[in-house]
């Protein structure tokens, strides 16, 4: 066992925790609206599973964007100063 060897983190774990997030919050709100009288009026409706969704899709993209840009970056031209 090489105790130099690096471990290298899996890039989508914060991806599929953000999604497992999104999609119990939207199936709870969903089921809540439906199953419960609550008399909510469509604005929190339409925000809650149409648009939250969204915008931590577009959130994602964004990220995988920047890390693909940043692992296809020559190592050479960064310094830390």
């Amino acid at each position: 066992m090489a105790t130099n060897s690096t471990r290298r983190r899996n890039p989508l774990l914060p991806w599929f925790i953000g999604l497992v997030i999104v999609f119990a919050a939207v199936i709870y709100t969903a089921y809540r609206f439906y199953c419960t009288d609550c008399g909510v009026s469509p604005i929190p409706l339409v925000l809650v599973l149409g648009v939250v969704p969204i915008v931590y899709l577009a959130l994602m993209y964004l990220t995988f964007t920047s890390q693909a840009k940043d692992e296809k970056r020559d190592r050479n031209d960064y310094d830390p100063r």
